[in-house]
């Protein structure tokens, strides 16, 4: 049985114009060949282009971050360098001097040295002038002398021209270390003393603010002792002191003994006096006894009275005959 299928497709029209397809495929493919062959060289020539364009861009910026590094490594050196060259501290000294002088004359010198102390700015803290019992000693001066420190050497130039040096002596006690501890322990406590005050002023119980306010006061009792203790180094360190020894070139001589008459007028004068001290003595005590003669008048009659009223009534003794003796 055969079976016959009927499709309904439009009729099939061939194409008036095969060559005028050959011709448009041709030169569809001849400008894409064109485009290409003209896009590659084009694309190449911009590649070194763009590559060159980076490597100007970039090479601006390159050259500031050479600076910069430059610039970085001078700086550490500069950094190192007053690292190393930067003078240590100056170390804080306390400076004591000593020095005798032998001179011609005490007095005079003594006057020279108060002139030179004025001058120099220090101050005379003490002076002993000893004075020798007989003619065999020589007179002796001694001067506390604080001046300061920077004109220490000059001040003891100028006083060893005063005469002839004998002795001259300078000892130094380096506080730094001293110096620098106490300035370390002393920010710490004021440091703990502004954290013990917010502590404080926060709310809390009232045993929580009676234990800060006994460590503030701990606290603030050692600030003001370290700070004293700065302080009175602060001024030795700023201050020399000089211990300045006059001894007089010849000995002192003393004045010579009066004469006998001399001496037994003195006596006589001496006598006389203690004569009339003694008189004048006799007489105020006279004038006192008269000035209190009725309280003697009282209690001499209340004692004759107390005596006369104890004998009257005293009871004798009476004996009893004995019995006589049997024979």
């Amino acid at each position: 049985m055969k079976t016959h299928i009927k499709t309904n497709s439009p009729p099939h029209k061939p194409n008036p114009n095969p060559a005028n397809n050959s011709t448009t495929r041709f030169a569809v493919v001849a400008f894409l060949t064109l485009s290409s062959a003209i896009a590659l060289p084009s694309c190449g020539a911009a590649s070194p282009r763009s590559s060159e364009n980076q490597v100007a861009a970039s090479a601006p910026q390159s050259a500031p971050a050479a600076e910069r590094a430059g610039t970085a490594s001078k700086n550490a050196d500069v950094s190192k360098k007053p690292a190393a060259d930067t003078p240590a501290t100056a170390p804080q000294l306390i400076k004591k001097a000593a020095m005798s002088v032998v001179v011609k004359s005490i007095d005079t010198s003594t006057k020279s040295v108060t002139d030179i102390v004025k001058k120099q700015q220090g101050d005379i803290l003490g002076f002993q002038n000893q004075k020798p019992p007989d003619s065999s000693i020589r007179q002796t001066a001694t001067v506390d002398i604080r001046v300061p420190q920077e004109k220490l050497e000059t001040t003891l130039d100028a006083l060893a021209k005063l005469g002839s040096v004998q002795n001259r002596g300078l000892n130094a006690e380096d506080v730094t270390t001293q110096l620098v501890d106490n300035d370390a322990r002393l920010k710490n406590l004021r440091k703990s003393e502004e954290m013990v005050l917010k502590i404080m002023e926060r709310s809390g119980s009232v045993g929580d603010v009676l234990k800060a306010s006994q460590e503030l006061s701990n606290i603030r009792e050692s600030i003001e002792r370290i700070d004293a203790q700065l302080k009175s180094l602060r001024n030795q360190v700023a201050y020399s002191t000089i211990n300045l020894t006059l001894e007089a070139a010849v000995s002192a001589q003393q004045d010579p003994e009066p004469s006998l008459g001399l001496r037994m007028q003195e006596t006589w004068g001496k006598a006389t006096h203690s004569v009339g001290e003694l008189t004048l003595g006799l007489f105020a005590l006279g004038i006192w006894m008269l000035a209190y003669s009725p309280y003697f008048l009282v209690i001499g009659a209340g004692i004759y009275g107390f005596n006369r009223f104890k004998k009257q009534h005293s009871v004798p003794k009476i004996q009893e005959p004995k019995p006589p003796a049997a024979n």
